[in-house]
């Protein structure tokens, strides 16, 4: 449970310093990207869409940092750290290495977490979060109010 406790801080306070960073700049600045990324990161930024990707990643950071609603949080931060990991293999490898780390935090998090996502990854569940047990009458049984009871 110890490497769960410190790989919940390291992301979550990878994800605030940065979300910070953008809005409050303190880190010092980092090199260009590679020409190829410019009109990603154009286009993102002007847009208005890094900002609502960075006020998503600073709110689940905190979540990570105060411990509440961590599986939350982790699905918030899943496809953004599958963009990051995405835009720096392929468009600006520099950063690839922290992208990993980012990536292996999460993994390492959801594997903790499990229990939690195991209901998103059923094939079937019924609209009421009952398991695909209870979907529909069963062999002369009626559904009621979400639970069985047998035809008369």
């Amino acid at each position: 449970m110890r490497i769960l406790h410190v790989a919940r801080i390291l992301l979550g306070l990878g994800f605030v310093v940065f979300a910070t960073n953008y809005f409050l700049p303190f880190l010092p600045a980092q090199d260009p990207p590679p020409a190829e990324a410019l009109p990603f990161i154009g286009a993102f930024a002007t847009s208005g869409f890094l900002t609502l990707v960075k006020v998503i990643e600073l709110g689940a950071g905190l979540l990570l940092l105060s411990n509440r609603f961590v599986p939350l949080a982790l699905a918030l931060l899943a496809p953004i750290i599958v963009g990051i990991t995405g835009f720096h293999v392929l468009l600006a490898p520099a950063g690839t290495p922290i992208a990993i780390v980012f990536l292996v935090l999460e993994l390492v998090l959801a594997w903790g977490y499990r229990r939690a996502f195991a209901p998103m990854l059923r094939a079937r569940v019924a609209a009421d979060g009952l398991t695909a047990q209870a979907l529909g009458p069963v062999d002369g049984e009626q559904a009621i109010a979400g639970r069985h009871v047998a035809a008369r």
